[in-house]
């Protein structure tokens, strides 16, 4: 990973606030205003965030449901694509593609991306 957050990250770190102000929102995902306008702005016209500007001078800012189940969906996601094999990643094989680790009483997944299928003829 290079340490930058995707789309999907960062909505998703909005969306677990559940509410706040710009403010607030702001300084807890850690990122600019600007940035934080158009994210906002995306989630609000897509009914993921809900404008209150009865409840605090400047407005706050609620999760919906669609945004509580889109959250549950990312984390759903994240949950599937993350590593869990006792911490250990897929290693390369010798023709280039992904072995994940032996898995007890199993033989090794084998994984190619098309790049390695063309690079190998397969």
């Amino acid at each position: 990973m290079n340490g930058r957050r995707s789309n999907i990250e960062i909505i998703a770190d909005i969306l677990r606030l559940g509410q706040g102000s710009k403010t607030q929102i702001m300084y807890r995902v850690g990122m600019s205003y600007a940035q934080l306008h158009k994210y906002l702005d995306y989630l609000v016209e897509r009914g993921f965030l809900v404008w209150d500007s009865y409840r605090y001078p400047g407005g706050i800012y609620r999760v919906s449901q669609e945004g509580k189940l889109l959250l549950q969906s990312i984390e759903k996601i994240e949950g599937i694509l993350t590593f869990d094999n006792n911490g250990v990643e897929p290693v390369e094989n010798i023709s280039g593609s992904l072995v994940a680790p032996k898995r007890e009483g199993k033989e090794p997944i084998e994984r190619t991306s098309p790049a390695t299928q063309f690079k190998h003829g397969v």
